[in-house]
């Protein structure tokens, strides 16, 4: 009897360590899909057991919507990764009572967590297998950035030092930048892939609120 059965099939996740990481990558644009296209980046690389670790910017949960995220139960549940969230709750500009101080003071934090997790990596062994349990502070294979194109963009963290931390990036380190509705040319000659995200129609134009397990 013929296995009718299309494709590869799945295997168990042996932690392991990537050839050929290194590259920066900046996702940013208008449309919907910037984060989550990082995040199913993300995926692939921890199901070749690489240690992945997102670091959010921003998203500190609105009145909108509820305060924990589907793909932080999706994050907790796979091995080798691991997440955090640095923003403060409300959305910068957006008069709804949040304090623009504690919203920068969140950033320029989440900012240094993300240097903090470079410098760790970078005197890690990455040419060995991490430990998928192990905090962030020994090292990762990737590093998620989320909304931190946004904060630049809004003026709660210098261009200056974005660049700076993609400077300090060691070299075997995927680190990808997401966010942001202007175009972040300050980055753009540091970065190996640059995709922007563009926006062609959205629901949230005829009335749509936020929906959960697809923007939340």
């Amino acid at each position: 009897m013929s296995d009718n059965t299309a494709g590869p099939t799945a295997e168990s996740i042996t932690p392991s360590a990537p050839e050929e990481f290194g590259l920066v990558q900046v996702w940013w644009g208008d449309g919907k899909g910037k984060t989550t296209a990082a995040l199913g980046m993300a995926t692939r690389a921890v199901g070749h057991g690489y240690r992945v670790h997102l670091l959010q910017f921003m998203k500190g949960g609105t009145g909108t919507v509820e305060d924990v995220r589907g793909e932080y139960n999706a994050v907790a549940a796979l091995p080798g990764f691991s997440y955090e969230n640095a923003g403060h709750y409300g959305w910068h500009g957006f008069m709804d009572g949040s304090d623009d101080d504690e919203h920068e003071a969140r950033a320029q934090g989440a900012l240094a967590r993300a240097r903090e997790i470079l410098d760790a990596s970078g005197e890690a062994d990455l040419s060995e297998p991490l430990d998928p349990e192990g905090p962030p502070k020994d090292g990762v294979n990737m590093l998620v950035v989320d909304e931190i194109l946004y904060a630049a963009n809004r003026g709660l963290v210098d261009p200056a030092d974005v660049v700076s931390l993609v400077e300090a990036k060691p070299d075997d380190v995927e680190l990808v930048l997401t966010g942001g509705h202007e175009r972040p040319e300050y980055v753009f000659e540091h970065a190996d892939l640059v995709t922007e995200v563009g926006k062609v129609k959205h629901p949230l134009e005829a009335g749509h609120s936020a929906r959960k397990g697809t923007e939340y």
